[in-house]
């Protein structure tokens, strides 16, 4: 079959993406996704329930989401600016907490999605079925994207780090998973029982376990999977682009700005989506932020305010050279 732009209506929906193989699932990513779904269910029982619970995964949400919108999606998928590596590498480290994969893969998928935006190779459009680019393109197998050749034609810049290619060669990026919770029951459990009794640091430090890392880590998934499956459903269009991307409210703020996909598909580079005042873009803003303190440069500005700083570059040097060529006109006039 040809692959070809979507038919924009409610009844059409494209066959499965590339050579999937039905029926075959890919275990290394469907057991630890249903098995910190379940673990997050274990939040229903009171005894596990803390206001410091609830809070630090609120809070969770925000910090850990950023280091997936803010440096997995813009800085190295987009580069829509250049963060000093040391401080990239630190998000990373954040990123791995959200167990969404090494940078490589992560990348790699993101700009073949934007290559084959709702097409037929479209690794994960919702026009297949909304589960389909939800969750289950991440669960089946399918070798014509989740292949190394795939990985090292659209992420080269990212696997010529030796940071990143050794998390692709090691189960490392687990271990920074598996720390990085253990790290919130110890302290938990510490302070629980610096405070009360031993079971008081059990029941406390199980509480931040659960709500800071099991909650948090399956909410931060549900909102990254939003922007592949609703905002390419449901929502507004500002431009009109070769896909089905839309800019959707909802997942616009959850997402701190990541569902103005409309937007963003329209102008990947960009470090901003927000394209009209009340579309509110936190992760622009955390860049700009960064920026301020020195620690971002090369911030791309949207397209049309790169199209006038080209065009005001062009006028300087067309004066320029208009200026040079009366300076040698009035040299060689006797």
């Amino acid at each position: 079959m040809t692959a070809g732009p979507i038919e924009r209506s409610d009844t059409d929906r494209l066959p499965l993406p590339g050579a999937i193989v039905k029926g075959q699932i890919r275990w290394s990513y469907a057991v630890p996704i249903l098995t910190l779904h379940l673990l997050a269910l274990l939040a229903v029982f009171p005894w596990l329930f803390s206001w410091t619970g609830l809070i630090l995964m609120v809070i969770g949400v925000q910090v850990f989401g950023q280091s997936i919108n803010l440096c997995y999606h813009r800085i190295l998928t987009h580069r829509s600016a250049v963060l000093p590596k040391w401080l990239e590498h630190l998000f990373v480290l954040v990123a791995l907490c959200c167990m969404e994969d090494t940078p490589g893969k992560w990348v790699s998928m993101h700009r073949y999605h934007h290559k084959h935006s709702d097409h037929e190779e479209d690794p994960h459009s919702p026009l297949v079925t909304f589960l389909w680019s939800h969750v289950g393109w991440l669960i089946i197998k399918n070798p014509a994207t989740h292949n190394i050749a795939i990985y090292r034609k659209y992420a080269p810049d990212i696997l010529k780090d030796p940071f990143y290619m050794k998390l692709e060669k090691s189960i490392s990026w687990f271990w920074v998973y598996i720390a990085h919770a253990a790290l919130f029951f110890l302290a938990g459990f510490a302070i629980g029982w610096g405070t009360g009794t031993l079971m008081n640091g059990v029941q406390f430090g199980a509480s931040l376990l659960v709500w800071g890392v099991f909650v948090r880590t399956v909410a931060v998934w549900h909102i990254t999977w939003s922007v592949n499956s609703i905002t390419h459903i449901q929502g507004y269009s500002n431009y009109k682009t070769d896909d089905n991307s839309r800019n959707n409210w909802l997942v616009g703020i959850i997402a701190q700005g990541e569902g103005w996909h409309n937007n963003h598909h329209h102008d990947p580079a960009s470090a901003s989506n927000q394209h009209r005042w009340w579309e509110i873009d936190m992760t622009y803003y955390h860049i700009k932020l960064l920026e301020k303190l020195g620690l971002a440069t090369k911030v791309v500005p949207p397209r049309h305010r790169r199209l006038e700083e080209r065009e005001r570059r062009a006028k300087q040097a067309n004066l320029h050279a208009t200026s040079v060529e009366q300076q040698a006109s009035d040299q060689t006039t006797p």
